[in-house]
């Protein structure tokens, strides 16, 4: 399970193409307060884990759970 901070994240799109599951994508609806369309999970229970998004990201916004919460 992973969670993003929609504030620390600029939308760069690293996290979506290392995704294995392919289940982050950037969100085009709504931008943060900096103006950024940021990355989101679009299902947590496919989630594998494997911290990929994590370590690709420049900002350290995301956090991943092993398990769930």
């Amino acid at each position: 399970m992973i969670t993003i901070n929609r504030e620390r994240c600029k939308g760069c799109g690293l996290c979506t193409d290392v995704c294995p599951a392919k289940i982050i994508m950037i969100k085009h609806d709504k931008p943060n307060s900096k103006g950024y369309y940021t990355a989101e999970c679009t299902d947590n229970e496919h989630c594998r884990s494997c911290r990929m998004c994590g370590i690709i990201c420049p900002d350290c916004a995301i956090t991943i759970y092993k398990g769930g919460k």
